[in-house]
């Protein structure tokens, strides 16, 4: 068995993820199916960090815009939405066998662990798979910024963002069949040319804590491993 690339990592899965294309809510095939991805990799050995949106449950937002809810407000329901979802992924994962701590940045202790950064590297160091649920904390923050600013705290050697397309293209591949998959960009290629594979304060984050991000196909079956394993898939960003 190849050694991996990475010893620690930060994996960041959009809400969306969790459930089928254009659909809301967590469909079981698909929880089931990241889980087992997931323990493609901590068979590896590798410690890993879970951050999951909340976009499948509530976008804080787009709610904000539609009914007469204060924006910081809908951010924080949407918080509440991440928890959800990671108390889904935990229970999945811990039905196949790995062992795993829920740390949320909104406390929610009937339910899981406050994040404590030094109690999210212990975990770690025990093989302990650890979803950061509730974002950072803090409204108007993404969980992309939530996910750069974890990997930051415990040392990641990466941060995998896992998306519905094979990386960073050119263009949007779902209406230009003209657009051509980037293999590696650095961080200022991305902040320059403001390309949305992830929030530019994630990127700039990532920039001046040294950790690269690769950009991969969620749904492409055992392309995280692969990216773990130091293959040529997806897109870095370095």
């Amino acid at each position: 068995m190849p050694e991996p690339k990475f010893k620690r990592i930060v994996l960041k899965i959009s809400g969306e993820g969790l459930c089928r294309p254009n659909t809301t809510g967590i469909d079981a095939e698909e929880l089931d199916r990241i889980a087992h991805e997931i323990k493609t990799v901590a068979d590896l050995g590798v410690e890993i960090g879970l951050v999951v949106g909340g976009g499948n449950i509530v976008r804080g937002g787009e709610l904000a815009k539609r009914i007469r809810i204060p924006e910081a407000v809908a951010h924080y329901m949407g918080m509440l939405g991440t928890v959800i979802n990671a108390v889904a992924v935990q229970e999945m994962l811990e039905s196949i066998g790995l062992t795993t701590r829920v740390l949320s940045a909104i406390a929610v202790d009937r339910i899981c662990e406050k994040f404590v950064r030094r109690r999210a590297i212990r975990h770690l160091e025990k093989g302990r798979i650890v979803v950061f649920a509730g974002g950072t904390g803090n409204p108007f923050v993404t969980t992309d910024t939530a996910a750069a600013l974890r990997a930051s705290e415990i040392g990641a050697d990466a941060l995998l963002k896992a998306t519905k397309v094979d990386g960073i293209y050119t263009a949007d591949p779902a209406t230009n069949p003209d657009a051509t998959l980037h293999k590696h960009l650095t961080y200022n290629d991305v902040i320059d040319a403001r390309l949305a594979v992830m929030d530019l304060s994630a990127i700039v984050m990532c920039q001046e804590n040294r950790i690269p991000v690769a950009v991969f196909n969620l749904r492409r079956a055992g392309t995280m491993r692969a990216v773990v394993e130091g293959e040529d898939v997806g897109t870095t960003v370095s």
